[in-house]
């Protein structure tokens, strides 16, 4: 069975190196992207299953990228990687079109069932 194929959006390469060492036994990461504006290019490049997106990403956050990817019709997986805590913020990344919300300094924990 092929693995799911997955794209990592976080703009701190710390944080992005620990979630790939996470993933990378059970997922096929296929990228990683550290700003906004690369994200949408490369989900259409790379056709990911599943994209882990943090939501504070410099010029534009998560939740507008994830709107604008679901308004183009990709129809794969979102599950939001964040420091907010937020109920707004969750219903905001939910509403965007995200299936799944972790806390940073939960992700231990949840990221694996998140994803």
């Amino acid at each position: 069975m092929p693995r799911m194929r997955v794209l990592l959006a976080d703009d701190n390469p710390t944080i992005m190196d620990y979630v790939r060492g996470m993933l990378q036994a059970d997922y096929q990461i296929i990228g990683a992207v550290a700003d906004g504006n690369s994200v949408c290019a490369e989900v259409e490049r790379l056709e990911p299953d599943l994209i882990v997106l943090d939501i504070s990403m410099g010029e534009y956050s998560g939740i507008e990228i994830a709107r604008q990817l679901r308004e183009q019709g990709y129809v794969g997986e979102i599950v939001f990687l964040t420091v907010h805590e937020d109920p707004d913020f969750v219903s905001a990344a939910i509403g965007a079109g995200g299936r799944g919300y972790v806390i940073k300094s939960r992700m231990n924990v949840d990221l694996g069932l998140a994803v």
